[in-house]
């Protein structure tokens, strides 16, 4: 038996597949494009090496696409089969949580872990990713707190705990603790991506539109190698540019930056979870604005008709509905709400959360499409409050909140506006007249 970086036993019998496991960690917390062949090589190099079959299992999971949760419970038996320490059996119980759709008890198991474990570095990003993607981010607080301490930059992976204080105080509000955390992160390792996304959140947040778009150039020559987060980083600068109404700039960067990409894996335009809703987020507002998007929104419908019944992504599945609404696929739109209906009779936890929440405000997106305005409003007004609970960042649910107003306005459903820019003043530190989506409704309300 040997060790990670960090002193804890890894049930292998090969130095070579320690060291090739802790490579792939590192390409893991660093958002690397080359993750599946660090993968490839720490299989390689032991293939009874049950963590890493476990690790295989999450990686296929984190795409949250239905189409590879096969691969994820051939990883999971894998693992099983080969066995391990205490810890790494319960990695592959919450593995199997998370397969059977229930990822609010798959954190559970990583937060046993880290109790007895807290340089378990790969149960603590699991669990920020997971509670990230649940609506959870007091959790996501709660984590960091109840590790930092057993943490120094004397312990490999430091700079990736600094990124996750960073972000879980961004969504938590506290956007000084955030700020902080973030820069120290960066000032350690400049090509941290994570770490470079939340501190571009605390400048969106706090509406530093110049500092925010200079702060992603400036960091932009170290991402070679990153993964889909950089097009994150990407959409970010746009919504700088959004908001200083240099329309012409976020069009640019949609189709040479975070949207005209070539996967390294596919050759494809990528379809993951995030670039789907930097892409139909986008061009949403755009439109709100008057900006005619030309056919950039064909690409997204027809990857939307490609995906129907595929629920594993709550908060994308809303996003998917904007592309069909608006190149006006009805059919197929009508095809995605059935689709979701009976995904939603099953009885795992996400079919619940897509049976309360992402299915009514996935028909209210389709009905502001088609000019149902009064139709939207009644079918999301219900769930302003729970919408959260689909994951996604605050500056990611804005785009719902925006839906929602859009719809109010044009429905004439004044008290609807007033509730839902009385919502974004709480959330923002700066009013909403200074925020380009909610700036002619306040002038509309004053």
């Amino acid at each position: 038996m040997f060790q990670d970086c960090r002193g804890l036993p890894l049930t292998t019998a090969s130095q070579r597949a320690a060291t090739a496991f802790d490579h792939a960690i590192d390409g893991y917390l660093g958002y690397r494009a080359d993750l599946a062949e660090r993968m490839a090589a720490v299989v390689a190099a032991d293939p009874d090496f049950g963590l890493a079959h476990c690790l295989m299992g999450y990686l296929f999971l984190m795409g949250f696409r239905a189409d590879t949760l096969s691969a994820a419970r051939t990883a999971l038996a894998a693992a099983r089969r080969c066995g391990g320490t205490a810890r790494e059996n319960a990695h592959a119980q919450a593995l199997a949580h998370w397969i059977d759709g229930d990822p609010e008890r798959a954190v559970a198991v990583w937060d046993e872990i880290l109790h007895q474990h807290p340089h378990d570095i790969l149960a603590f990003r699991l669990a920020h990713f997971v509670n990230f993607w649940s609506g959870r981010p007091d959790a996501m607080l709660a984590s960091v707190l109840s590790v930092e301490r057993h943490w120094s930059d004397a312990v490999p992976g430091f700079v990736a705990v600094l990124g996750c204080r960073c972000f879980a105080h961004e969504e938590a509000g506290h956007y000084v603790e955030a700020e902080i955390a973030g820069r120290e992160a960066v000032r350690r390792d400049p090509t941290d991506l994570w770490a470079a996304h939340g501190v571009a959140h605390v400048l969106e947040m706090t509406g530093r539109r110049l500092e925010g778009v200079a702060w992603v150039e400036g960091l932009q020559s170290g991402w070679h190698g990153g993964n889909n987060l950089k097009h994150h980083l990407w959409w970010h600068q746009a919504m700088y540019h959004l908001e200083l109404g240099d329309f012409a700039k976020v069009l640019e960067l949609y189709d040479a930056g975070f949207r005209d990409l070539l996967s390294p894996l596919t050759g494809m335009v990528p379809d993951l979870y995030i670039d789907v809703q930097n892409a139909a987020s986008m061009l949403f507002r755009l439109s709100r604005h008057g900006v005619h998007p030309g056919d950039r929104w064909v690409e997204l419908a027809d990857k939307a008709e490609s995906r129907i019944g595929d629920c594993r992504s709550a908060f994308t599945l809303p996003h998917w509905m904007m592309a069909l609404s608006a190149t006006g696929r009805d059919q197929a739109a009508a095809a995605m709400l059935s689709a979701m209906r009976d995904f939603a009779r099953n009885e795992q936890p996400i079919a619940r959360l897509v049976a309360d929440i992402a299915l009514p405000v996935t028909e209210a997106v389709l009905a502001n499409g088609q000019g149902r305005h009064a139709d939207a409003v009644a079918l999301m007004r219900p769930v302003i409050g729970e919408m959260y609970r689909m994951g996604g960042s605050h500056a990611q649910q804005d785009v719902l909140e925006q839906l929602f107003l859009d719809s109010a306005l044009k429905a004439g459903a004044e008290s609807d506006a007033r509730m839902i820019m009385q919502r974004a003043a709480g959330r923002y530190p700066i009013p909403p007249k200074r925020r380009r989506g909610h700036a002619m409704a306040a002038q509309l309300l004053s």
